[in-house]
């Protein structure tokens, strides 16, 4: 594991545990059962560390684990229970996610970034004529593809 993934995790692992899960109300002190040995706070690292290192496996993911990570997660579940406790922590992950975009600053901007793209539907006058859009569709340019179309056009709105 490369030193800027072990800050990165590191990091993340104290901002999800001192800030983040108390913020959000998230305690395992409340819940029945045996506390697992791997806490949420380390399970959604290992998420992230997953998803960056590009491994879709879960058997893989957890052999790699073992192999490069004991030192930072000593803990590790089995493929199965790691899976069990990645799906059952859906809603936090979402959570997380969440609040961890609030940090960003451009969660707060007002700017909205605005794309569109031709959607045609008709190629020729005759097909035009005879559609069942002749009353809503129109004729438009595509400056990308130099070349007008009869259609509608698609708008993408994107803020944070």
């Amino acid at each position: 594991m490369s030193n800027e993934l072990d800050t990165l995790l590191t990091a993340l692992y104290v901002d999800l545990e001192d800030r983040v899960l108390p913020s959000l109300g998230w305690s395992r002190t409340h819940r029945r059962g045996r506390r697992p040995a791997l806490g949420d706070a380390e399970l959604l690292c290992l998420a992230v560390a997953q998803q960056l290192l590009g491994v879709a496996s879960e058997r893989h993911w957890i052999r790699y684990a073992r192999a490069h990570l004991t030192g930072m997660f000593p803990q590790l579940p089995g493929q199965s229970g790691y899976g069990k406790r990645l799906r059952a922590a859906g809603p936090l992950i979402a959570a997380v996610i969440t609040e961890l975009a609030r940090d960003v600053d451009s969660w707060h901007d007002v700017l909205r970034l605005v794309d569109s793209t031709p959607l045609p539907c008709a190629a020729s006058r005759e097909t035009v004529r005879r559609s069942d859009l002749a009353g809503h569709a129109g004729y438009g340019y595509c400056a990308s593809h130099s070349r007008y179309f009869w259609g509608f056009r698609l708008y993408l709105i994107c803020t944070a």
